[in-house]
């Protein structure tokens, strides 16, 4: 509504200003030829050519799209700016000269404009390009401590970064992105109510993780790349900015950020890390809870989720059993035992 009203004025005034330059162009037509001249025709051509230019300039004014808008305008900021300091820098020359001719005034000050012009012009449309990063490095906001971690949304939802937080094994600033809080925002708004009360959860862990300055502080970051669809690929850009690592649990972003050179945390690698270590020969117990792929293969699981392949173990499904471990897995997705049944406990 406040656009049209600006146009509608914007168009009268053309109207107005139409008008009033065909009354001045009929005053001095009329001192030459020394005939009276009826203005209102005049004025009535005067005022609709003033709107018609109005018309036109406004629906040049359409064509002209956001992305070109942006593109331009730092251009036209160099070539305003560099066309003044010439203009400046004319005027201050000319204070030491006052006698100096006017004709030698104008010649100097459109030499100045016209080189400094120039110069606007080159760096206008080469540098321009630039300027964005350059804006957002002065808008971008201090790491208040520590060295700064993005955080994405799995690890948030994952919960288990608060307990490392809370250890004092993770401190300094966690860098959330405003598309990382509409992500986890639409996940908890979800139909599916599994995904919900993940989303949920993902909100309360973060709110947790706020509660606890002391530990770490949580800078929510607006920087946003429209040019970029994939979240994955905005949070590895926000991190090269910001000089970040990024704090995941997701196994694709982490190959990803991996190969563009960006440091990773990842919280399953730090929870494999922390396991006990388990070496052959060595004796534990289990429960077996379901068949393996294999023949007469059983599965059980330790305590901190480490899946137990037992070979004999089938036969033994929901009993305890003495397990001799034969060897050890380790893959990107956690670690896997292997071992043989050597006895049976209950």
């Amino acid at each position: 509504m406040t656009v049209k009203f600006i146009r509608g004025l914007f168009i009268l005034a053309c109207i107005i200003m139409g008008v009033i330059w065909a009354r001045y162009i009929t005053d001095q037509m009329g001192e030459y030829t020394l005939k009276s001249i009826h203005p209102m025709p005049w004025l009535f051509v005067g005022g609709t050519v003033g709107g018609s230019i109005g018309i036109i300039v406004l629906l040049l004014l359409t064509f002209i799209t956001q992305e070109m808008f942006e593109h331009i305008s730092p251009a036209i900021v160099a070539i305003v700016l560099a066309m003044l300091m010439g203009y400046a820098l004319g005027q201050y020359i000319l204070m030491w000269f006052p006698s100096a001719e006017p004709n030698v005034r104008v010649f100097l000050i459109a030499t100045l404009v016209l080189l400094f012009g120039f110069s606007g012009i080159s760096l206008g449309l080469t540098r321009a390009s630039n300027w964005e990063s350059l804006i957002k490095a002065v808008h971008k906001h201090p790491v208040r401590f520590g060295a700064p971690k993005v955080v994405d949304t799995s690890v948030i939802i994952d919960g288990r970064v608060a307990d490392i937080c809370e250890t004092g094994f993770l401190d300094g600033t966690l860098i959330v992105p405003r598309f990382v809080l509409r992500e986890l925002q639409n996940i908890a708004d979800s139909a599916d109510v599994l995904r919900r009360a993940k989303g949920r959860r993902g909100l309360d862990i973060l709110k947790s993780m706020q509660d606890m300055p002391d530990k770490v502080f949580i800078m929510v970051v607006e920087d946003d790349y429209p040019d970029i669809r994939e979240v994955d690929g905005k949070l590895l850009r926000l991190a090269k900015e910001y000089g970040a690592k990024v704090l995941t649990n997701d196994f694709n972003l982490n190959k990803v950020a991996q190969i563009e050179g960006v440091p990773v945390l990842n919280v399953n690698d730090l929870a494999n890390a922390i396991k006990p270590a388990v070496l052959p020969d060595e004796q534990m117990q289990v429960k077996i809870l379901r068949e393996g792929k294999e023949a007469f293969q059983g599965v059980g699981y330790l305590d901190d989720g480490t899946m137990v392949v037992v070979d004999g173990g089938k036969e033994h499904i929901g009993r305890n059993v003495s397990v001799v471990v034969t060897s050890v897995l380790q893959t990107a997705a956690g670690r896997m035992i292997f071992g043989k049944l050597s006895g049976i406990l209950a």
